[in-house]
């Protein structure tokens, strides 16, 4: 998926969450592909580093889906194959979030 294609679905934002935030530009349907991450992988852990494949592997995300902030109420999941779906409808305006599977609340 092209990065303008990301951009006609979301926006960066300040967050309530944490810091900056994805948010839906227009309304997402369940199932829908979001996006596709870019970056590359690395040895290290920090901001913006996702731990893929249960921690096989670390990918530093480049692109704006690095602002998925966190949430046990999730309506977005990473998968394996770097790409980004909504697991629910996401309303125009809504923050897209992952549960990143820790506590961190």
């Amino acid at each position: 998926m092209s990065s303008d294609k990301l951009n006609e679905l979301v926006e960066v934002k300040e967050s309530p969450v944490h810091g900056k935030g994805l948010f839906a530009k227009v309304n997402i349907k369940k199932d829908c592909l979001i996006g596709r991450i870019e970056g590359k992988e690395v040895t290290r852990d920090g901001p913006h580093v996702l731990w893929m494949e249960d921690g096989e592997k670390k990918f530093k995300v480049s692109n704006d889906l690095k602002f998925i902030n966190h949430n046990k109420h999730a309506n977005v999941a990473y998968y394996d194959d770097y790409t980004v779906m909504s697991i629910r409808s996401i309303k125009k305006g809504e923050e897209l979030l992952h549960d990143y599977g820790e506590d961190w609340d």
